[in-house]
């Protein structure tokens, strides 16, 4: 997945690791965004890999309770979302995010060995169905990932909310 608008680089390296990937017991779910989606549907038909593709999904609970491994961008949003529902990833940052915040984000993750950091700069097909090969032939590993995953998600994030809230809101009455 590559957001809400589809990411071109994570859908072109997709397409180009599937010849490698023949032979891996692989179930995808891939959300192209609308101007790859034709484009990545096709390819995965020509090389007989099943996939559900789809621009975008509106329910994102229901692809993360299917996933067992993600290949994404690294926004703090979808990071966040990946820590509560405890998901491996392969993280490929968007390289022209300000700041590139989006490195910075993924590099928390690898360092929590919750995922790969892959730059899109240095992928390749072959490099990226290597990376899905191993971790899928790693179950513990996939594990492993999954847990550390878990750990980066906030504990008490509702509970924290609301306590912010009433810090600014009790602020706000005394003015």
């Amino acid at each position: 997945m590559g957001g809400s608008q589809g990411a071109s680089g994570i859908n072109q390296a997709v397409i180009k690791s599937l010849p490698f990937l023949h032979g891996v017991p692989l179930q995808v779910i891939h959300l192209s965004g609308a101007r790859d989606e034709r484009l990545v549907a096709d390819n995965y038909g020509r090389e007989k890999i099943p996939a559900y593709i789809s621009a975008f999904h509106h329910r994102m609970e229901e692809v993360y309770s299917a996933a067992d491994l993600l290949v994404a961008r690294a926004g703090a949003a979808s990071l966040a979302e990946f820590a509560a529902f405890s998901l491996p990833s392969i993280l490929i940052p968007f390289p022209y995010a300000a700041d590139d915040h989006q490195t910075r984000n993924a590099e928390i993750y690898a360092r929590a060995q919750a995922a790969i950091l892959v730059k899109e700069s240095e992928i390749s097909g072959e490099l990226l169905a290597r990376k899905i090969r191993e971790l899928i032939e790693s179950p513990e590993r996939i594990r492993n990932m999954s847990v550390n995953s878990l750990q980066l998600a906030p504990k008490n994030a509702a509970g924290l909310m609301v306590t912010t809230m009433e810090k600014y809101t009790t602020h706000e009455a005394r003015l």
